[in-house]
């Protein structure tokens, strides 16, 4: 749980943007997905000279999610925070690579990320970096791809379907004062006013 950044945190660690081939490994090998999401910026976090954690995002799995979000006339400016990967998970090192990563993207930038309820996430790295909290998807099916995981390669066959877990669904705006604005006032989903909690 995040308790705040300490003076002996920055002085310890970095965060710095890193290319996609670096994202590959901590990807692949150590977050539960097991696969490859879009990347358009990726950050990792560095303790003195040794990469210990990553973030990346990129482009929403669902076109109908950029619309959704903030409307037609802000589509482009989606971005979703994909994959978040720590060796150690060590204390607070999560909300500082989230936090720090979200002041190195370009604005103005609408961040949706999720958290699994398939996987006990409750989103508490977003609620500790001040993420606006919209709700919680429904559990679905979808068509199943070939490797009878993600649907957005699917097959096609409509009777091979996978679950879909629920998942706490996160929002955050980017950009100077009066973009945030803007951005805000054109949210197309309701903010609530308590967190998840266990």
């Amino acid at each position: 749980m995040f308790i705040g950044w300490t003076d002996q945190m920055h002085t310890k660690y970095s965060v710095v943007e890193i290319p996609y081939e670096a994202t590959k490994t901590w990807i692949l090998d150590i977050h539960y997905a097991g696969r490859m999401p879009s990347i358009s910026y990726a950050y990792g976090l560095y303790f003195y000279d040794e990469m210990v954690g990553m973030v990346s995002y990129g482009s929403p799995a669902s076109p109908a999610l950029c619309k959704g979000i903030c409307g037609e006339e802000h589509r482009a400016d989606v971005i979703e925070l994909n994959r978040l990967v720590l060796r150690d998970n060590l204390p607070n090192e999560a909300s500082f690579l989230v936090g720090k990563s979200l002041k190195l993207l370009p604005q103005p930038k609408v961040v949706v990320s999720y958290a699994d309820t398939a996987q006990d996430h409750l989103g508490i790295i977003y609620q500790a970096t001040n993420f606006l909290f919209t709700g919680t998807t429904k559990a679905r099916t979808d068509m199943a791809g070939k490797d009878g995981k993600h649907s957005r390669h699917h097959l096609g066959d409509k009777t091979k379907r996978i679950p879909r877990s629920s998942k706490h669904r996160y929002v955050y705006f980017i950009g100077n004062k009066k973009q945030k604005k803007v951005l805000r006032n054109a949210l197309r989903y309701e903010i609530h006013d308590n967190y998840p909690k266990f």
